[in-house]
């Protein structure tokens, strides 16, 4: 993915989500993955797709269980 590439799809990012936080960053070597990370911590992966001609690109989201809050407590059931 060029820089060109990397840039334009930041833009876009920012502006649908509404935060300068979003960066995407270019691997630090060929062949790895291009990052999407919010203030540091990485979030997804960037995928760049050219079939025929009709570029596209994909974001893959990774949510780690560990990062997730607790979940809520079920309701009591109120008593007959």
């Amino acid at each position: 993915m060029t820089p060109t590439d990397i840039a334009r799809v930041q833009t876009y990012l920012r502006r649908i989500l509404g935060s300068d936080r979003v960066t995407i960053v270019p691997p630090g070597k060929s062949g790895l993955s291009v990052e999407i990370t919010v203030q540091d911590e990485v979030i997804g992966t960037l995928h760049r797709d050219d079939d025929e001609g009709e570029v596209s690109y994909s974001v893959h989201l990774t949510i780690l269980d560990e990062d997730l809050p607790p979940p809520a407590k079920a309701a009591a059931k109120p008593r007959r």
